[in-house]
C-alpha cells in the first residue's frame, strides 16, 4: 500500500474518533481499535466513504495483557505496518484508593500505562528503520499538576505518559520519528459519562474551560507534526492558572529538568515573567524572605547608602 497507516486506540468516540477523522483527512489509512465493534464499524464506513481511505477495525480490550500483540498481529496478517500511533484509550476510576478493588486499579495501569508503552515499543523499531513515524500519547493536564484525592491513579498514569513521551521524543527525534504528549484539560466527550462524574464536573467548572474533542485532536496533530514533546491546548492553559494556587508554578510549567526540554505550549519560563512579589503577598512559593531583623541590601542607584 502507498498510503501510511495510523493506529488509533480508544477510537470509538471522543478524542480518538476525532483523531481518526483528522488523520484520514490527511491521507492516512486507519486501524481503529476499541471495545465497541458497532461504533468502530460505523466510523470506519464514514471515513472510507468520505476520504477514500482503507479503515480496518479491531475489537479489543486493552485491559487484557494480550491485546496489544493481537492488534499488531491482525495488522501484520493484513500486510500493514504502523506509521502513526495514537495512544488514546483511557478512563478514570472514581473513588478513594482504599475503597476500590485492586483488580480494577490493575486494569487502569494495564490500559493507561502498560498497553501504550507496549504498543510504542513494538512499532518504534520499524519506524526508526523507515525514518518516519508519529506517536501521540494522549495524557492530560492532570499529568502536569500536583496530585489530588480521588481517581488516585489517573493523574499518576498521565504524569507517566508525559515523562515517557519526553524521553521517547529525545531518543527518536534523530531518526525521523516525532513523539508528543497531548495534555488536554476539560474536553467534551463521553469520558465523564463513563465514570459517572458528568454532573459534578459540569457544575463545578465554567463553560469557557471546555474544549471540543475535534479541537483537542487538531492541536495534537499539529504538535506531533511540529515534533513538540508536549502540547497543552489553548483553553487548558487558561485553566492552568488555577494550578498556581495548588503548588509552585515551576512544578507545573517545567515537567522535565532535561536540558532543552520544552515547556508546555504557551507557558512562560519564570525568568520572563518579571520580578516576583516581595514580602508577604502572593502564594508562599513566590515570596522572597530575609532573616528577621536584617535590612535589604543597598544597591547602587537605589538611593543613599546606609550609614557605616
Amino acid at each position: 500500500m502507498d498510503r501510511r497507516l495510523a493506529l488509533v486506540t480508544g477510537a470509538s468516540a471522543g478524542i480518538g474518533a476525532a483523531f481518526a477523522r483528522i488523520l484520514a483527512s490527511h491521507g492516512y489509512d486507519l486501524a481503529l481499535t476499541a471495545r465497541r465493534a458497532d461504533r468502530l464499524d460505523r466510523l470506519a464506513e464514514e471515513l472510507s466513504l468520505r476520504y477514500g481511505v482503507e479503515a480496518l477495525t479491531v475489537t479489543a480490550d486493552l485491559a487484557e495483557p494480550d491485546a496489544p500483540g493481537q492488534i499488531l498481529d491482525f495488522l501484520t496478517a493484513h500486510g500493514r505496518t504502523v506509521d502513526a500511533l495514537v495512544n488514546n484509550a483511557g478512563y478514570g476510576l472514581p473513588g478513594a484508593y482504599a475503597d476500590t478493588r485492586w483488580e480494577d486499579q490493575r486494569a487502569v495501569i494495564q490500559v493507561m500505562v502498560t498497553a501504550p508503552s507496549e504498543l510504542a515499543h513494538r512499532v518504534l523499531p520499524a519506524m526508526i528503520r523507515r525514518r518516519f513515524g508519529r506517536i501521540v500519547n494522549v495524557a492530560s493536564l492532570a499529568g502536569l499538576l500536583p496530585g489530588a484525592a480521588g481517581a488516585t491513579l489517573y493523574g499518576a498514569t498521565k504524569a507517566f505518559m508525559v515523562r515517557f513521551s519526553q524521553s521517547l521524543h529525545l531518543e527518536a527525534e534523530a531518526h525521523g520519528v516525532h513523539v508528543s504528549a497531548l495534555c488536554p484539560g476539560f474536553t467534551f466527550s463521553e469520558f465523564h459519562d463513563v465514570n459517572g462524574m458528568r454532573a459534578q464536573i459540569t457544575q463545578s467548572t465554567p463553560p469557557w474551560l471546555w474544549l471540543g474533542a475535534d479541537e483537542v485532536a487538531a492541536a495534537g496533530y499539529e504538535a506531533v507534526e511540529a515534533n513538540r514533546p508536549i502540547c497543552v491546548p489553548r483553553r487548558a492553559q487558561q485553566g492552568d492558572r488555577g494550578a498556581q494556587q495548588a503548588g509552585p508554578r515551576r512544578m507545573v510549567a517545567r515537567p522535565n529538568g532535561l536540558p532543552g526540554a520544552a515547556l508546555p505550549e504557551g507557558l512562560t519560563p519564570s525568568w520572563r515573567r518579571g520580578p516576583r512579589p516581595r514580602g508577604g503577598s502572593g502564594p508562599w512559593w513566590n515570596r522572597r524572605s530575609r532573616p528577621a531583623g536584617t535590612a535589604r541590601p543597598w544597591r547602587k542607584g537605589s538611593g543613599p547608602a546606609p550609614a557605616r
